[in-house]
């Protein structure tokens, strides 16, 4: 933009693109103090990270989860946690012994109908030199093996939460077909009180 002075030069004003810049400079130093200056969310105390991993306890002693975690090596039925009728084995790997392998029944998906094989592609029980067993174990003496990473496969509480959030065979706990019962938590719910677990330091109830 331009002024005209009495005689006759031109001078030139800021231009308006240039006042923009500044406003936009400006609104972003403003966001910045913003984001800075707000409280973060204290982190969960012991108490709470307690009362946390008693609701994740809950899930994971459901039979939906119990059901691959169990204290021996033939993996659990239906809503009662029966020993699988055809006398199914682990083996080296945790999908089963020759003959008798996990994708022998059990598909990518769902077979429908009630009482029908579950499925998905990585439908197996854990590596026998972390069996990850939950079925009979106290709050207490669960909590105390998930912070084992001897008996996690090495992996972290992070990693633990990152795997029950994203991995898609813990999800099929959420989806498990007719004629079971899901977990008395939501995925989202079960993945939120795991974390105040975690971020609160793990605390394991006595």
């Amino acid at each position: 933009m331009t002024a005209l002075y009495a005689n006759g030069h031109r001078r030139f004003s800021a231009l308006p693109w240039r006042s923009a810049t500044r406003a936009a400079a400006l609104l972003a130093v403003v966001a910045m103090a913003t984001v800075y200056a707000s409280p973060q969310s204290p982190k969960p105390d012991a108490s709470s990270s307690r009362e946390a991993f008693l609701q994740v306890y809950k899930v994971f002693t459901s039979p939906r989860c119990q059901n691959c975690h169990p204290a021996g090596d033939s993996p659990l039925q239906g809503d009662d946690s029966h020993v699988h009728l055809q006398n199914v084995r682990r083996g080296k790997d945790g999908h089963g012994v020759y003959g008798m392998r996990c994708d022998t029944c059990h598909q990518t998906t769902n077979l429908p109908g009630e009482h029908m094989p579950p499925g998905n592609s990585k439908w197996s029980l854990p590596f026998p030199d972390h069996k990850m067993v939950f079925v009979g174990r106290s709050p207490a003496e669960l909590c105390r093996q998930l912070k084992d990473p001897k008996q996690t496969g090495d992996r972290s509480l992070q990693k633990l939460l990152e795997h029950v959030s994203s991995d898609d065979l813990v999800g099929w706990a959420w989806d498990p077909g007719a004629g079971r019962t899901p977990p008395p938590l939501s995925r989202a719910e079960t993945v939120a009180q795991m974390k105040i677990w975690v971020d609160g330091g793990g605390a394991c109830p006595q």
